[in-house]
């Protein structure tokens, strides 16, 4: 017949180190199955005492030194807390939902998910993400799943920057909306600032001497696509700052893509009074204008200098120069959301937003007033 498990505590100069024999034969500290009467024997102390300092209840009825002790048995014997009877006591599981339309499968706003599991991580809770595909019947599972885990709160992102419905389902748990906002304004927002973003491109680029200064959008204005309009604005608001025209001639509508970038430079630069700047909506657009200025003879930042959108990590550093842009600040985005679940933020407020750093390179350079 087995023996129980005998477990012994002996001190030494950092406290206390745990054995765990089994018919004389030695176990691994690192016991996944640990239980809090295990750790009450290792450091011979009541089970109540050990339930008192890992539900963080102790107060002044525990000893710090105890409270030391029974912590470091907790680790070196791999305890895990039961979340079922957490949920059960406390009424919310440590578990936060995130549902996210294509956040997770994208290779860029991926960071945002990343941002928020970390934010969650540093209170001792755990993102649980579903991605729908835009799919409405899986959303509303995903999300009548995520409430039957009793989560504290539910994230609600989208891939990019867009006015959107919010579920009905969301109107009685704390919830906030991540990389977009609620079209019926009642649920918080988390977005990247757009219009500072623009007004920051225009900047750099007024800085650096030019005054005949385009721009390659990512969508028309009438679409009233937020990152769209916002950019145009913040970079027309420098422009009248610096008492510089701007010329609708030089403003082109694209689509986002590269060959929206490409056909776009092409026209600009076909005119006698082209520009020596251009400011692209986003990177991917900046590649195509790329192209297109060196198809025709034109070099960056010399004759031609490019601002864009974005901070693609897998395009804007290895551009030839590297493209100087606006950074979407996906992870912080994703760390404020969760911050204001935890904070039990609700809807009522104006959307918050995050500000997009300039990531400089090599495409920005001084202006030449007659360009080749």
């Amino acid at each position: 017949m087995c023996r129980a498990a005998v477990m012994v505590a002996s001190e030494n100069k950092t406290g206390y180190t745990y054995n765990m024999t089994r018919r004389g034969l030695m176990a691994s500290s690192a016991n996944v199955g640990a239980t809090m009467n295990d750790i009450a024997a290792a450091v011979g102390v009541s089970q109540a005492t050990v339930s008192l300092v890992l539900n963080n209840r102790g107060g002044s009825r525990v000893a710090e030194a105890t409270r030391e002790r029974v912590l470091g048995a907790a680790r070196d014997l791999g305890y895990r807390p039961n979340a079922a009877a957490k949920t059960l006591r406390d009424g919310k599981a440590g578990l936060i939902g995130f549902v996210g339309d294509a956040v997770v499968s994208s290779p860029f706003s991926g960071r945002i998910v990343e941002g928020a599991q970390t934010r969650a991580w540093d209170d001792d809770m755990l993102l649980l993400t579903i991605n729908t595909g835009g799919n409405p019947r899986l959303e509303d599972a995903a999300i009548e799943s995520l409430l039957s885990h009793r989560v504290i709160g539910i994230v609600y992102a989208a891939m990019y920057h867009r006015v959107l419905s919010v579920p009905d389902a969301l109107a009685d748990i704390p919830s906030v909306v991540l990389n977009s906002e609620d079209a019926a304004g009642r649920t918080r927002a988390v977005i990247p600032d757009e219009f500072a973003g623009g007004a920051e491109a225009a900047r750099e680029i007024v800085t650096a001497g030019h005054e005949r200064i385009a721009m390659i959008n990512i969508a028309p204005l009438s679409s009233q696509l937020p990152a769209a309009v916002q950019r145009h604005h913040g970079f027309l608001s420098v422009l009248d700052e610096h008492g510089l025209e701007a010329d609708p001639a030089l403003h082109i509508e694209g689509d986002g893509n590269p060959d929206a970038g490409y056909r776009g430079a092409y026209e600009l630069m076909a005119r006698t009074d082209r520009p020596t700047a251009i400011f692209c909506g986003n990177d991917r657009t900046a590649w195509g204008a790329y192209q297109a200025l060196q198809e025709m003879g034109l070099r960056i930042p010399e004759d031609v200098s490019i601002v864009g959108f974005d901070n693609q990590e897998t395009l804007a550093p290895f551009l030839r120069p590297g493209l100087t842009t606006l950074e979407l600040p996906f992870a912080e985005m994703g760390r404020r959301a969760v911050e204001l679940l935890l904070q039990g933020e609700r809807g009522g407020a104006a959307a918050e937003l995050v500000t997009c750093p300039l990531i400089r390179r090599g495409s920005v350079g001084p202006s030449r007033k007659e360009p080749a």
